[in-house]
């Protein structure tokens, strides 16, 4: 029970962070599809700083370093989402889907390119952090606190602060319901949106390696995020687009996700014989349930999706 516990609140962590960022992103009406490739890169940024990082390096470094990669790698990452959508005004649905596809393969190739260089004979796409992974986790008797839970809450009341407390969130939210309105007050609409998209991209690369390292040591790049930057997008749905209710929803997603690995615990689980690969796709059947149950009552930003035209009234 322990572990499910455990798992569940990792679980929501991932969820929690990447659905923030998508909710920033779309409340400057900016849609940000791309949250999966973002989350991929935004891994291996961290897990190659892991990997390289001094062996005598302290362990608050090491936290400190690998996440300021990642959320930096998950920026830079996101200035394609930023230059083809606010800049461009390319369609950005397709420029999630590009994204996304682009990550996994992109992250693929650094990574088989450095294990080349540095072992001729090693051509995975596989990064290791066995020992550096450690300084993520606090031991509170038998339960395993990660840094990212901390991390996760604190992300939660920074975004409901910045978002309904403070002029920076107004701002960003007035761009993303009304922002020819916004721009008749002075606010500059284009400057929102990179804000919302450059936030966007650090709470997805976050998210990624705080997914890569809950339960393992080691990942290969070509299995991606296994969908978590769409399940992160549903969260954001179903928690219509607010922090709070964002929280709650990741922790439901979380639960279904973490059953996938410590179901085997359960001997009332085991006895009916239930294939794991069912397991593995609860938490994306339930998303597509709840979705289907709950987007009609849920209200997006009305700007979002649309390119804004400064000269259009």
């Amino acid at each position: 029970m322990l572990l499910l516990v455990q798992y569940t609140i990792l679980f929501a962590c991932i969820l929690s962070l990447v659905a923030l960022g998508g909710c920033f992103s779309e409340h400057s009406g900016v849609i940000n599809l791309g949250l999966e490739g973002i989350m991929v890169m935004g891994a291996m940024g961290g897990a190659l700083t892991m990997k390289y990082l001094p062996s005598d390096t302290s362990a608050l470094l090491i936290v400190v370093f690998t996440i300021a990669v990642s959320m930096a790698i998950g920026m830079v990452y996101s200035l394609l989402l930023g230059v083809a959508a606010i800049h461009f005004k390319a369609d950005q649905t397709l420029i999630g889907t590009a994204m996304n596809i682009l990550g996994a393969s992109l992250a693929t190739v650094i990574v088989k390119s450095i294990n080349t260089l540095s072992n001729p004979d090693d051509h995975s796409s596989a990064v290791q952090y066995i020992e550096e992974k450690k300084a993520f986790i606090v031991n509170i008797g038998d339960f395993e606190f990660s840094w990212f839970m901390a991390i996760a809450v604190v992300a939660l009341v920074a975004s409901y602060i910045v978002l309904y407390k403070t002029k920076l969130g107004l701002r960003l939210m007035a761009c993303g319901e009304h922002p020819q309105a916004a721009d008749s007050v002075g606010i500059n609409v284009y400057k929102m949106r990179w804000i919302g998209v450059l936030i966007s991209g650090a709470l997805g690369g976050l998210g990624g390696i705080c997914y890569i390292t809950t339960g393992v040591s080691e990942w290969k790049f070509e299995y991606g995020v296994a969908g978590f930057g769409f399940l992160a997008l549903a969260v954001m749905i179903f928690g219509k687009w607010k922090p709070q209710n964002i929280a709650l929803a990741a922790i439901l997603f979380g639960f279904f996700r973490a059953l996938s690995n410590v179901y085997f615990g359960f001997d009332f689980l085991v006895n009916l014989n239930i294939p794991s690969g069912v397991y593995n796709m609860l938490p994306y059947v339930i998303s597509l349930i709840v979705l289907a149950f709950t987007s009609k009552k849920s209200r997006a930003p009305k700007a979002e999706g649309i390119p804004y035209d400064k000269g259009a009234r």
